[in-house]
């Protein structure tokens, strides 16, 4: 199991204490010193079934300052990929991948599906 997370991030701090709590072990990777590559995320995001808008971070401030919001309607997948590879800030955190899915962000409800 492999936890990309944003160590002052607080859902991330959160996540972590919930994998802690029901015994997992896992390790964790720094998303903003060591982002995601083009080819993990597009493993990942084919393996998800997901929409690609849920790897994305749409509540950070790089997010927002690019004005991402209005531009990735005009985007593709790939472009969509390469950009959330160009910096870890972009993607949503913490980012799970495990043998029972990938998962964006925290949501106990849905990690529950891990145990």
């Amino acid at each position: 199991m492999l936890v990309l997370w944003y160590p002052k991030c607080t859902t991330c701090q959160k996540a972590v204490k919930w994998l802690n709590d029901n015994g997992f072990t896992y390790e964790l990777r720094d998303i903003k010193n060591e982002n995601p590559s083009l080819e993990e995320l597009t493993e990942w995001y084919e393996k998800s079934n997901l929409e690609i808008k849920r790897f994305f971070n749409t509540s950070g401030l790089l997010y927002k300052s690019m004005g991402l919001k209005e531009k990735l309607g005009d985007m593709n997948d790939e472009e969509k990929l390469r950009l959330l590879s160009s910096d870890g800030m972009l993607v949503k955190r913490p980012l799970l991948i495990s043998e029972n899915g990938i998962f964006p962000g925290f949501r106990e409800k849905e990690w529950e599906r891990l145990k």
